[in-house]
């Protein structure tokens, strides 16, 4: 009886529900402990300027408030005085806690807030140290919270600069997509890609970038955002009884579209727009059902020339952007010392 229980459609069900119940009361007490000790911290900060302002104290009461808490409070490690000094810069730094305000783009009356207990108190701390913009930091915290970055993780994307990629690829989106879609598909989509991971010199064809991308999937569906789904690699199409071979095909699971990536080595040709037009086309036959919206096409090149760009995509009605990848610069000059060198011998 217990196993025909099992088996059944209405206990997998149910147990799913019971499951996803728990995962949820979980996260909201982890992010209700995250508030809490978030909002001590700072209101510890906070005093703590407002102390110093006051009685013109100089540093040094950090070092005797962190003796003070540490007799107090011997099992915690909390207070010490490189975590007083980051609570002061914590308060310092959001002084309208329990969020921050950034200006929206283009706008000095319009704001959006952010709230600061998205991530935790490690992620500030590291944000504190290699950020100083506001509006960089926010942007920090958003993404962290919204593809569940690991500190490591943000760090990563914080010293790749993807606050200055993001949305940066040049498109057509806005006279090819409705609105709600146009303006997701702008934020997804960024300029530069950073392929550092792959460890390649510049002097490579593009199938070789494509097999190590796929090789190094984790990485590369990292660095392309939240949302890829890969389908395939070289993945073939039939076009009037002649096959074509996409590079990569992905489906994004927020937009609701398939996304073909064309890749190339050298610098953007206008000819290669038509071909990503062709490709998307043939997709939207083949593939896409009434269920998802307009595929989308991206074309990397190693470089580009943003006139050329935007003449060749003017008056095309399929939703596409181009935009340049980089390649680990060190890695590069090392790999192309060894092939000058081999070839002197």
């Amino acid at each position: 009886m217990s196993d025909e229980i099992i088996k059944s459609r209405d206990y997998i069900d149910w147990s799913a529900f019971i499951f996803n119940k728990i995962k949820h009361a979980q996260t909201q007490t982890a992010l209700k402990v995250n508030a809490d000790m978030l909002a001590l911290y700072w209101e510890i900060g906070n005093s703590i300027i407002e102390k110093q302002h006051q009685n013109s104290w100089g540093s040094k009461v950090i070092d005797l408030l962190a003796a003070d808490l540490a007799r107090s409070f011997p099992d915690s490690r909390g207070f010490s005085v490189r975590n007083l000094k980051y609570m002061r810069a914590f308060s310092e730094a959001y002084p309208d806690f329990p969020i921050v305000q950034v200006p929206l783009a283009q706008s000095e009356n319009q704001f959006v807030q952010v709230p600061l207990a998205q991530i935790t108190w490690y992620h500030h701390i590291s944000l504190l140290a290699k950020v100083k913009n506001v509006a960089e930091r926010a942007f920090y915290i958003a993404e962290t919270s919204k593809n569940e970055w690991s500190r490591d993780v943000m760090l990563l994307q914080v010293q790749s600069n993807l606050y200055s990629r993001s949305g940066k690829a040049l498109h057509n989106f806005e006279q090819t997509l409705p609105e709600y879609q146009s303006d997701l598909a702008k934020s997804i989509f960024k300029d530069p890609y950073n392929f550092d991971f792959l460890m390649l010199s510049a002097k490579v064809k593009e199938i070789e970038i494509e097999k190590l991308l796929i090789q190094k999937i984790t990485d590369f569906l990292l660095e392309l955002g939240k949302g890829f789904a890969f389908v395939g690699r070289q993945y073939a199409i039939e076009v009037d009884n002649t096959e074509y071979k996409i590079d990569l095909l992905f489906y994004h699971t927020i937009l609701h579209a398939y996304v073909v990536i064309e890749l190339k080595a050298g610098e953007f040709m206008p000819e290669y727009v038509s071909k990503l037009n062709f490709y998307i086309s043939a997709i939207d036959d083949s593939l896409k059902t009434p269920a998802d919206e307009r595929t989308i096409g991206l074309l990397l090149c190693a470089s580009k020339s943003n006139i050329k760009v935007e003449y060749a995509m003017r008056g095309l009605d399929k939703p596409l952007g181009v935009a340049t990848y980089q390649l680990e610069q060190l890695v590069k000059e090392n790999i192309d010392k060894l092939i000058d060198n081999s070839g002197q011998e």
